[in-house]
């Protein structure tokens, strides 16, 4: 008979957990588009972020595959899997996603159904 998995909240400065591997939670919640890792340690230090039904009140915890992460009350979907797209950049498209002076950017020219991209290199 197999055991059922019991998710439980794993602290990140233990050792038997680093070897069982695991993901920092604020670096989840980043994958999974949720929010940057340090908007991420912003929501956790607001009591927004519970994982397996405990609020959590550190980002120093690690999330397993199976656990149970909610912001706001909302299950937090599993990452989707790296994909590396190469992007021609046209002339006067700036690579940010937030320009302060509201030039075009080249997230705001990409199709909306992509999922969510990070630039790398030029």
């Amino acid at each position: 008979m197999t055991e059922k998995y019991q998710p439980s909240l794993h602290d990140a400065d233990a050792p038997e957990q680093d070897a069982e591997g695991g993901e920092r939670v604020a670096k989840a919640l980043a994958r999974a588009g949720v929010s940057s890792r340090r908007e991420a340690e912003r929501l956790i230090e607001a009591g927004k972020v519970v994982l397996n039904g405990t609020v959590l009140t550190t980002p120093a915890v690690k999330v397993f595959p199976g656990d149970l992460l909610t912001v706001n009350g909302k299950l937090v979907a599993d990452r989707e899997p790296t994909r590396l797209f190469r992007y021609h950049k046209p002339t006067g498209l700036m690579t940010t996603h937030n320009d302060p002076k509201q030039r075009p950017t080249v997230f705001a020219a990409l199709p909306k159904d992509l999922p969510r991209l990070i630039s790398v290199g030029r």
